[in-house]
This record gives C-alpha cells, structure tokens and sequence, in this order.
C-alpha cells in the first residue's frame, strides 16, 4: 500500500495564501484546513452579537470583530477566524492583520465544529495571556458555555440554560440576555 505524504506549509505561505483566497481557511502545526459556510441560524447568532456587543461598546475602550478578523494564538501558532472577537484597550496585530491579544472569542457551534471548538481550540485560546472570556453558543439549544479565567491557567467553565435568561461578561462589563443572542434565529434552518 501507498502512503501519501501532505506537505506540511509555512505560516508565512499561509498567511500570502490566505491573503489572495475567496474563502476562508485555519491554520496549525503546518495544515490548512478549509472553513465551511455557516447555516442561515450560526450567522443569525453571530451577527446578533456582535451587533449587541458594538451597541453595548460603543464609545468604551473595547473593539468588536466579526469573523472576517483572523486571531493568532503566537505560543501554538494557531491561525483562525472566531466568529466575535473583543478587544480591550489597543488592538495588536501580527504583520497588521493578525489580532493577538483578544480580551473576549466567541464561537457559536456547529456540528463539525463543537468538539474542536471545545477541546483543542479552547486549548490554543487558553495560551493566550490576554482572553479573560471564551463563550461556546449553540446554535440548536438556548445554550451557552461561558469559560472565565480565574488566574493563570485555572478557568471556570458554567454551561447556562435560557432559564437564566442572561450571561454575564464581566470582563467587558456587558450583560446580554439570550432574546438579545438568539432573536430571530429559532426560525432559521441550522
């Protein structure tokens, strides 16, 4: 039997790649792995909050990026696309459009994404010394993960239910209700 090699790809290939693509790619340990598109429900969540989370920003020293905004993780060199990102206070960028030091990622789940998205990915994320908050949002319940740094690398992880009714997150000072995240998205196909 045959074995086939993958070769592997520099960052710096990526990222020129990346760069000139029509779509969208992640990047690690020397693989390019293609995005998939998002469900009509995925981008109804992810739009609701960054819109919730500009309006509620507005004029602070915080910034939100949608998911065009690629974030680096410089320890694992992990390159991806979250769908929100915040930052607080100034914006670093690596090679100038590269965000490396997000306070807040968001990630709302999808079925080939959750595992990664909750295992792995939350790992790169966690090297990062500047996340404070990473939320996991599912897309088929009213469901939100919402992992808070404690200090260093002890992190408390709290999945909340629509009962609640809110999340909280402190280290952007905003509360969002669920009605805010998931409006109008119960209609859409996921």
């Amino acid at each position: 039997m045959a074995s086939r090699t993958i070769p592997c790809v520099t960052p710096g290939e990526y990222l020129e790649a990346e760069r000139k693509a029509s779509f969208k790619s992640e990047y690690y340990a020397g693989q390019v792995f293609a995005m998939a598109g998002a469900t009509p429900r995925h981008t109804r969540i992810s739009t609701n909050l960054t819109a919730r989370l500009v309006i509620a920003l507005d004029g602070g020293p915080c910034q939100v990026f949608n998911s065009d905004m690629r974030v680096h993780t410089p320890r694992t060199g992990l390159y991806t696309y979250p769908d929100v990102s915040v930052v607080c206070g100034q914006p670093i960028f690596l090679q100038n459009d590269n965000l490396v030091n997000p306070t807040l990622i968001v990630e709302v789940l999808s079925k080939s994404t959750e595992r990664h998205d909750r295992t792995a990915k939350f790992l790169d994320y966690q090297s990062v010394p500047s996340l404070q908050e990473y939320l996991l949002v599912s897309q088929y319940s009213r469901s939100i993960t919402h992992c808070v740094r404690l200090q260093g690398e002890e992190w408390r992880i709290e999945t909340i239910g629509s009962e609640n009714g809110v999340i909280r997150l402190s280290a952007i000072g905003v509360e969002l209700t669920f009605n805010q995240i998931y409006a109008g998205a119960d209609s859409l196909p996921a």
